[in-house]
């Protein structure tokens, strides 16, 4: 009975170990556009969004009981398969945050404990129906909806208030406060209760709770204790990507993308989808950079994401899987699989500080600094013809010899002395450097 109560108290502290991750990896949803536009400074941005995570937490349980009930077998898993299902969450988190993606904290929460279940019960343990109907579907309409619906609402805030920019661009820096309020209200209640499901799925698994039942009360405070924490904090990296990497939004821009994303986390919430705030709020920020005349989208940091979200199930089931075949082997095997989740988190948050990233240089000149030019861009640039007036070439490139511009120059002076070549006496001076180098210049010239 002392194992199993250990290994449950593993369970609780490896669950709110996740939480505090889910917080700083999700900071950016609420907060990005905010400290982009500068409606609001970063610590005081990230302070404000901590407070109403906590509050946040106790508006709703209903994702908690999607999470506790409605996805596997409470009665086919054991405590075990719950701590390797966040092993696989914890560490698909702190990579992806490492390289300052915004995946989904959630998918890797529903992956690790998916693919745990995989490897302890068999398929038969995994509600499938839920699954599709609660997680994937809305992970694909979520983004093309909160998209289109930002797009729109920038336009029309645009068209509203285009005449008057100045006291416009004003009034929608403090809609844009309320609105990234709203975002921090809405993630705690959703991505604070997936925290409150496992916990609960824990306990229930382990004879604590009887099955079916709701989150306690110190499970509701500790989980959004955990999450507020983890958002003051600040994933500065993922703050980056979301409010200057994707695209550079105006006031009304941010205004209308956190409405937006708002509006659809808090619906999802109610209906008890377990949503992906990551992916509300980034089809928002496309959509609003796209509704503005002349906005744009980086669309390969937009490729990225898009990857790490695809990626962001199967990888997190992996790594979940090959933890519960460890932690199946006994005791030693959880104790492994604990002090490889300790190390690899530690290696992970050595290499960030290398390049630091924080609330001093979030939106300064490295933020906004453009990525470098792909395969495609460097090759069209290559043979595109210069533009009207522009400078000659540099000398690296006259150096070149197939630039058009150069064959017929060179070509003219050659016509006359093409007969002479059968003359032995020309054949020294053909591969001698000089004449070759002398006709540069007088082209040049021309």
């Amino acid at each position: 009975m002392e194992g199993f109560s250990l290994i449950l108290a593993m369970v609780v502290v490896t669950a709110l170990a996740f939480d505090f991750t889910n917080g700083f990896h999700d900071t950016a949803n609420a907060m990005a556009t905010t400290i982009s536009t500068g409606a609001l400074k970063p610590k005081v941005a990230v302070t404000m969004s901590a407070v109403l995570n906590l509050v946040g937490a106790f508006l709703s349980v209903e994702v908690a009981n999607t999470i506790s009930k409605g996805l596997v077998d409470e009665s086919g898993i054991r405590p075990e398969v719950i701590f390797a299902a966040l092993v696989g969450a914890i560490l698909w988190n702190l990579l992806t945050w490492l390289v300052g993606l915004p995946s989904s904290s959630s998918h890797a929460l529903m992956g690790g404990l998916v693919g745990a279940t995989l490897a302890s019960a068999g398929p038969d343990a995994v509600h499938g129906g839920a699954l599709i109907t609660k997680v994937v579907l809305p992970a694909v309409a979520a983004p093309v909806v909160a998209g289109v619906a930002a797009a729109v609402a920038t336009r029309l805030s645009y068209t509203i208030g285009g005449k008057d920019g100045k006291a416009a661009e004003k009034g929608h820096r403090a809609g844009q406060i309320a609105s990234a309020g709203l975002v921090s209200l809405a993630h705690g209640t959703n991505d604070a209760q997936k925290t409150m499901g496992v916990i609960t799925l824990a306990l229930v698994t382990g004879g604590a709770l009887a099955p079916g039942s709701n989150p306690p009360t110190w499970v509701i405070l500790s989980a959004g204790l955990a999450i507020a924490l983890g958002t003051y904090i600040g994933g500065w990296r993922i703050i980056r990507t979301m409010g200057t990497g994707l695209t550079d939004l105006q006031p009304q821009q941010g205004f209308a993308a956190q409405t937006s994303a708002a509006t659809a986390i808090l619906a999802s919430s109610h209906l008890g989808f377990s949503l992906s705030t990551t992916h509300v709020v980034s089809g928002a920020v496309m959509g609003a950079g796209l509704g503005r005349k002349g906005g744009v989208v980086r669309w390969s940091t937009a490729g990225r994401m898009t990857v790490a979200w695809v990626l962001t199930l199967p990888a997190a089931a992996l790594v979940g899987a090959g933890a519960e075949a460890v932690t199946d082997l006994g005791d030693w095997g959880t104790a492994l699989v604990a002090v490889f989740l300790v190390a690899a988190s530690a290696a992970i948050w050595l290499v960030s500080r290398r390049q630091v990233v924080d609330h001093t240089n979030v939106t300064g000149p490295a933020a906004t600094a453009e990525e470098p030019a792909g395969v495609v861009t460097q090759a069209l640039a290559a043979v595109a013809p210069p533009a009207a007036g522009q400078p000659a070439p540099a000398a690296e490139d006259t150096a070149s010899a197939p630039t058009p511009a150069d064959a017929p120059t060179a070509t003219v002076p050659a016509q006359p002395t093409a007969p002479a070549p059968a003359s032995p006496a020309a054949e020294p001076v053909s591969p001698a450097p000089a004449p070759a180098s002398a006709a540069t210049p007088p082209a040049a010239a021309v």
